[in-house]
């Protein structure tokens, strides 16, 4: 990372930006008059939410394309953006957990799980932020490779 561009900073800055707009709105952390959340914000779920933008802004400036791009697709970014929207959302307002378990189980029963889910969100976009980027490092994707090397043996490359 210390190497990376001002459009790669740029880009990871807009995705952080858009993703805490994504997550934010729709589970009321962000107040509008679109969304009227039904229980108070948790104090945890202000953490929860700003490392899920600063984790999708970075993975997604991985997505730009340098010298040295990563060969590594990285599907669980998205995966992990849907389970953080999950965890810091209001539970009554979720249609699904409500047919699935009532009011009084998403209250009793999918509340208390849901920072379980913000942290395991985070451990998956902290992984698929830690895949890309060891992608960068192992494969230089777009590098020539010498003529004189090309069936050579990796120690004897030099």
């Amino acid at each position: 990372m210390m190497n990376w561009s001002v459009w790669r900073w740029i880009t990871a800055l807009a995705g952080a930006v858009a993703a805490a707009l994504i997550v934010g709105v729709p589970t009321g952390i962000v107040p509008t008059s679109f969304y009227q959340r039904m229980t108070p914000v948790l104090w945890w779920n202000y953490p929860v939410w700003i490392a899920t933008a600063m984790l999708s802004g970075l993975i997604l400036a991985t997505y730009v394309r340098t010298q040295s791009g990563s060969a590594v697709p990285s599907r669980i970014g998205i995966g992990s953006n849907a389970l953080s929207l999950l965890a810091v959302g209001c539970p009554v307002c979720n249609k699904l957990v409500i047919m699935t378990v009532g009011v009084t189980g998403a209250l009793n029963v999918w509340a208390p799980i849901q920072p379980v889910l913000g942290l395991i969100s985070l451990c998956l976009m902290a992984a698929a932020f830690r895949q890309r980027l060891k992608g960068e490092r192992s494969c230089a994707v777009g590098v020539p490779v010498s003529k004189d090397l090309v069936g050579t043996v990796p120690s004897e490359r030099g």
